[in-house]
């Protein structure tokens, strides 16, 4: 007896954080059906024997909604162990979508997300108008990973009020009478969930804040009625919070998780300017979900951080001379910067500049390399090397983005500040690991290498977290958050989403500018080393770092 493939000899970590141990898999098309001492022969055979094999992970913050139309290998994702991802996060969906409302659609992700709205206009068909239509065309792609979706409050209000849907009144009982039916169609065609946005940080390109930024709870419970009737999806917000009202809206979140029946989740980061603010969330979290409620904030595993550099953004490019250098080519800048007339001309510009710029230049760093790393000390900010050598802030920043030839990027951490305040939090059993933003802010943050991050510092840096508990938390936990089921654990009859791992060889490598979205807009990517195979479905998905040319990914849904 043969069976399609067998890896053999591998350290089996199954995602549930149950301890390790040493096995055999055998896959049979998509599934796993053995998982033990295994006598059968594979048509295929890997030797795992040394490394780790444990379930694909589950990336449930994405805004991969456009890029997996012309990238389906879902880079930069795929470079880290992710087989499944969940689109539609913060409510910007690109369906349900009236008659020309996809320039606003796009015009709206970039804005929010920094997605450019050309690339998206030009990448996509919208060959759609529910939001069922749009997921059988994400369903007809060809794909990697495994793909499923919330529908988004901001397109269904679109789609059903026009103009009115940015106001800051509430919708009005026709108005929702007309959404209802959008998002019970959205389900009934197997979305995940619902989701929606709340921050005032997400704004159309106009300055107003984004549809249903404002909507009355009574909105959001409406759809929470319509929820009651699909068991296993989930209700995502990006929250509002911060603000004097910061219980009653957990409180909202816990009326919705109640009568919904379903899970809650919202992100959550630790911020420097109220630095006990994600504890308080906390404490009203643990109120609500004792009175039966099922609410679970997520964070991410560090910092959340702007990249700067000359290859892409710097902090000085509406000042005189710098604008002009924008979209020049970096060998060009280089010149600029390197030319004793003109590198004079920039520093006095940029420190000119200074003066009208809101940045801490204490907490902007040099991105290290080999190894990258994101545990930063106040000595290492670019204030303090600057103080250090007598020089002014632009000089030292231009020296050190110089370097890598030309290549060096710095970080400015804006949320979760203080990374020992993320860990803490994702040690409470009821937060999640999420908030990666795949595919978004593409040429401002690089989070989508979260999951390397946190097993190589957190898990086997740090000790935080055991190997077992680490692989659980982006496997069984977010696939059961999002009700996707027989993925995130290795048994017999799941699907055979499979990471085969050198523990000891995995890093992060740098981040890089590359141009390849439609048009040419340019975005930050990471790969990483230690991924010796990724199996996505039963297939060998990625393979040390390559593309195997497999694309296996189905669609998830509810």
């Amino acid at each position: 007896m043969t069976t399609d493939l067998v890896i053999r000899g591998g350290s089996v970590i199954d995602g549930t954080g149950s301890p390790a141990f040493t096995a055999d898999i055998a896959v049979e098309d998509d599934r796993i059906v053995e998982i033990g001492k295994v006598d059968s022969r594979g048509k295929k055979e890997i030797d795992a024997d040394g490394q780790i094999v444990t379930p694909g992970f589950v990336d449930i913050h994405t805004h991969l909604d456009a890029q997996l139309a012309w990238d389906p290998i879902a880079s930069s994702s795929c470079w880290h162990g992710v087989t499944s991802v969940v689109l539609g996060n913060c409510g910007v969906t690109f369906a349900p979508v009236s008659k020309g409302g996809a320039t606003v659609l796009a015009e709206m992700m970039e804005s929010v997300e920094d997605i450019p709205a050309e690339s998206i206009l030009n990448g996509l068909s919208w060959n759609w108008s529910s939001y069922g239509e749009y997921l059988d065309e994400v369903a007809s792609l060809p794909k990697g990973v495994n793909v499923g979706g919330m529908v988004g409050h901001c397109a269904v209000r679109l789609a059903a009020m026009g103009e009115r849907s940015l106001d800051e009144t509430p919708a009005t009982l026709e108005d929702i009478e007309i959404m209802v039916p959008m998002v019970k169609e959205a389900m009934d065609a197997g979305a995940l969930g619902f989701s929606t946005s709340r921050t005032f940080l997400h704004k159309v390109p106009d300055g107003r804040f984004v549809p249903g930024t404002h909507a009355a709870a009574e909105e959001l419970l409406a759809f929470a009625e319509v929820m009651a009737q699909y068991k296993g999806t989930v209700f995502e917000a990006a929250a509002k919070l911060g603000r004097d009202d910061s219980r009653e809206e957990i409180k909202m979140y816990g009326d919705i998780s109640r009568l919904a029946g379903c899970p809650v989740t919202f992100g959550l980061t630790q911020v420097d300017i109220d630095p006990q603010l994600h504890l308080r969330i906390l404490d009203y979290v643990e109120e609500e979900n004792a009175v039966g409620a099922d609410l679970h904030p997520q964070t991410t595993s560090k910092h959340i951080g702007v990249l700067l550099g000359l290859s892409a953004r710097t902090p000085f490019d509406r000042a005189d001379g710098w604008a002009e250098m924008t979209d020049l080519p970096l060998e060009e800048k280089i010149v600029r910067l390197t030319n004793l007339d003109t590198r004079d001309a920039l520093i006095k510009a940029a420190e000119e500049r200074l003066e009208s710029l809101p940045l801490d230049w204490g907490k902007f760093y040099a991105l290290p390399d080999n190894p990258v790393r994101h545990d930063l000390l106040p000595e290492d900010s670019i204030a303090a090397k600057a103080e250090k050598r007598g020089v002014s802030i632009p000089e030292q920043w231009i020296d050190e983005a110089l370097e890598l030839e030309g290549k060096r990027l710095f970080i400015f951490p804006v949320l979760n500040q203080q990374m020992d305040a993320a860990a803490e939090m994702l040690t409470r059993p009821y937060v999640t690991l999420g908030l990666a933003d795949a595919g978004a802010h593409s040429k401002q943050i690089m989070d989508a290498s979260q999951p390397t991050f946190f097993l190589t510092h957190w898990v086997r840096e740090k000790e935080m977290f055991t190997l077992e508990e680490g692989i659980r938390r982006m496997t069984s936990d977010t696939a059961d958050l999002f009700g996707i089921q027989n993925r995130g654990r290795l048994k017999e009859g799941s699907f055979a989403d499979i990471n085969i791992i050198d523990f000891e060889g995995m890093s992060l490598q740098y981040p890089e500018i590359v141009n390849d979205f439609p048009g040419g807009a340019g975005r930050f990517i990471q790969r990483s080393t230690g991924y010796s195979k990724t199996i996505v479905n039963g297939e060998v998905f990625m393979q040390d770092g390559e593309h195997s040319g497999v694309l296996k990914g189905k669609m998830l849904r509810n």
